[in-house]
């Protein structure tokens, strides 16, 4: 695997947990990973959840590039081509899916919405903190799984056990 391999996580607006998916993947994936993010419907000029980007950042990982979009953008020409599509919200799973070309490896990684959350600021901070850490072990499974598991051929069945593996 000379490439790296590209991960998008889908969510419904793109503004919080595929977020922080796409900034965890890309800080400790290294050259294996590369990771985006997009939203089935992200609202008129819709921006990633500050509460998102402050607990990346005071974890030390880089915000510079974050932007919601629409999943539109990677079925389009000239978009990068995706091995894997991970959606990281029950909405976004039991949607139609655009055409992925390439026919990318597919799983469901389901966290709660720490949008939602209501309470203190505090409590809201610590509601995406949480989130991120759930997420964060998921992807440390998979970055840390050895080259041939990450081939085509086993990719969807790998990344499908990781659903499992990280509750």
């Amino acid at each position: 695997m000379s490439q790296p391999l590209n991960v998008l996580f889908l969510c419904t607006h793109n503004s919080a947990r595929s977020i922080l998916a796409e900034a965890l993947l890309n800080h400790i994936g290294g050259d294996r990973f590369k990771a985006f993010s997009a939203g089935s419907s992200p609202r008129e000029n819709q921006q990633p959840n500050p509460l998102a980007l402050q607990v990346l950042a005071d974890a030390g990982i880089s915000t510079a590039s974050l932007r919601s979009k629409s999943w539109d953008e990677f079925g389009a020409p000239g978009a990068p081509h995706m091995d894997l599509v991970i959606t990281v919200c029950d909405n976004a799973a039991g949607e139609t899916c655009p055409f992925w070309p390439g026919r990318p490896a597919t799983a469901h990684w389901g966290y709660a919405d720490p949008s939602e959350a209501r309470g203190s600021d505090d409590e809201r901070r610590e509601a995406f903190r949480q989130t991120m850490l759930a997420i964060k072990r998921r992807l440390d499974l998979l970055v840390n799984l050895p080259r041939e598991k990450l081939a085509p051929a086993g990719l969807q069945t790998v990344a499908r056990e990781l659903a499992a593996d990280a509750r």
